[in-house]
């Protein structure tokens, strides 16, 4: 039986053993999906093992996203843009082929799970990290209005706003400059939500109209979505979606075939 993989650090939290199973349940592909920890220092070593002895595909979370940018041999367009990797697989030679589904995840969560859309939108991105990174170039394409980088550190910000320049408008500023500002969208790509923790941002960046999404998701709302609740967003969303859509687009790279995704959804959510 083929054999798949999800490593991290931690990783026995992690929902991909019960998403890919049931993908395979559902599609009728013969596959075994485990959850690996591997040591902080030991990533690469961890990886090569696994294929070597066999191992078909891999996913990949934190912290390891951009150690396994290194290690791929070859990358896709989106990995090479977002400068990290959450998807190996192996191509026809054997070779470790690198890919970033996250930010195609997101987007079809956005557009087909909750009917949003992010074409001629004014969209907010707060934080400059790995997360964001991965999601600027799939948001980019789907040609909003504007997009920009809010983040504590402003060069980082402004770093991520050069890097895709050329991709549309995109800008960066501080939190401390959001004040006066209202958007269609805002995106929490930080890992504020993780630790329980609110950002320093105004609620008027909230009109009737706007959608929030958390890149974060958990058995109860987030802090971010808690946030924009309160302060009145017409629509406030987890990233469990995402986390599943990309999942599914982890299995389209290695079987060929997409599942469908809503019933995995909607059990994870209930589970």
């Amino acid at each position: 039986m083929d054999k798949y993989a999800v490593f991290g650090n931690p990783v026995g939290h992690s929902k991909s053993p019960q998403i890919h199973t049931s993908f395979a349940k559902q599609t009728g592909e013969a596959l075994e999906y485990s959850a690996l920890l591997a040591e902080k220092d030991g990533f690469k070593e961890s990886a090569e093992g696994f294929f070597a002895a066999g191992g078909k595909g891999a996913n990949v979370t934190v912290p390891f996203k951009e150690e396994a940018y290194k290690l791929a041999k070859s990358l896709s367009a989106e990995a090479s843009k977002a400068g990290a990797v959450n998807t190996l697989s192996l191509d026809g030679e054997g070779k470790l082929c690198g890919h970033n589904t996250d930010g195609i995840g997101l987007v079809t969560d956005i557009k087909t799970n909750h009917g949003g859309s992010l074409t001629k939108k004014s969209i907010l991105v707060l934080g400059a990290g790995g997360a964001s990174r991965g999601i600027l170039q799939p948001f980019l394409d789907e040609s909003p209005d504007s997009i920009c980088i809010a983040n504590r550190t402003v060069s980082k910000a402004e770093a991520l706003a050069v890097l895709f320049a050329e991709s549309g408008n995109i800008s960066a500023c501080g939190f401390d400059e959001l004040a006066g500002k209202q958007f269609d969208w805002i995106i929490n790509a930080t890992s504020a939500s993780l630790q329980g923790n609110s950002l320093p941002i105004p609620v008027e960046l909230i009109g009737k109209n706007t959608w929030c999404y958390d890149l974060m998701y958990a058995n109860e709302p987030t802090a971010f979505c808690h946030w924009s609740k309160q302060a009145g967003a017409e629509k406030v969303m987890d990233g469990l979606g995402m986390l599943v859509e990309q999942a599914a687009e982890s299995f389209l790279l290695w079987r060929g075939v997409r599942p469908k995704t809503g019933d995995v959804i909607g059990r994870l959510r209930t589970s």
